[in-house]
């Protein structure tokens, strides 16, 4: 059964569409199969994995308003790896067109439900804002990575966000929970990185990844080749940072798993 995992942040700047990418490329170089759906107008997940926005023959667009099927709209094996629902800015409409169809919040889950159980994993990226289009893929997904840089602003912005899951988890998706907690553009040299890092981890414990992204120039470089680290430069410390993070991800669901079992 497919996992369904969000990345979403309120806050702009803090690494989402970096880490939908290099982790969904990071997924699939260990095999695993694995879809990425660029829920945000801007196409950023999708040129980042080496497709034209502007050349896109189906969309989530297309998707969400029922003039095209998930298996029309995705593109297999895209230059980075995994299969791809890519975007652009005629996204930007459907938030109006889909505030007078039916079951509006479960467009995107119901949309899904021919092709899911071709996949391991699902990645969504998501817009920096709480709007019609986060709200469809936090209520289709059974958890949120939520990737964030350690500073002030940070901390103030992720109780908001908290509370915002807590509220689908209640009213849309009572699946929905916390996968993990992703410390991003990490600079151990600060002092205030690590008193932000160390109040994380006071306050989400085990949901905190130990995994922390470093600030990278080789992956701020990527995007614009339109390749994931990984494939750009595979040494660099952001490719292994996000590989490490597929592995401590895929441990994590198959703990979670072999528990459930016990449970039964």
């Amino acid at each position: 059964m497919a996992k369904i995992l969000t990345i979403t942040n309120q806050k702009g700047g803090v690494g989402k569409t970096t880490t939908c990418v290099n982790l969904a490329a990071s997924l699939a170089v260990t095999k695993k199969r694995v879809l990425l759906i660029d829920m945000d107008p801007q196409g950023n997940a999708t040129m980042g994995s080496g497709v034209d926005k502007h050349t896109l023959e189906g969309s989530v667009y297309e998707l969400l308003t029922d003039q095209a099927s998930a298996v029309e709209t995705r593109i297999s094996n895209c230059p980075a790896g995994y299969d791809l629902i890519g975007s652009n800015g005629d996204l930007t409409a459907a938030e109006v067109e889909l505030l007078q169809m039916p079951r509006r919040e479960f467009r995107l889950k119901m949309a899904l439900q021919p092709i899911i159980e071709e996949y391991e994993y699902v990645l969504i990226d998501n817009p920096p804002s709480l709007n019609l289009l986060t709200v469809n893929a936090l209520a289709a997904s059974s958890g949120v990575i939520i990737p964030m840089q350690c500073e002030y602003y940070a901390l103030e912005g992720i109780s908001a966000l908290v509370g915002t899951i807590n509220k689908i988890n209640q009213r849309l998706n009572p699946e929905l929970k916390i996968e993990g907690i992703l410390r991003t553009m990490f600079d151990p040299r600060m002092s205030l990185t690590k008193d932000v890092s160390d109040h994380l981890l006071e306050y989400f414990g085990e949901k905190v990844y130990r995994t922390v992204i470093p600030r990278n120039v080789r992956l701020a470089e990527a995007p614009s080749h339109g390749l994931p680290a990984l494939l750009y430069d595979k040494n660099s410390r952001g490719a292994v940072a996000y590989l490490a993070l597929a592995g401590e991800l895929i441990r994590r669901s198959r703990q979670a798993k072999n528990e459930v079992l016990q449970e039964a």
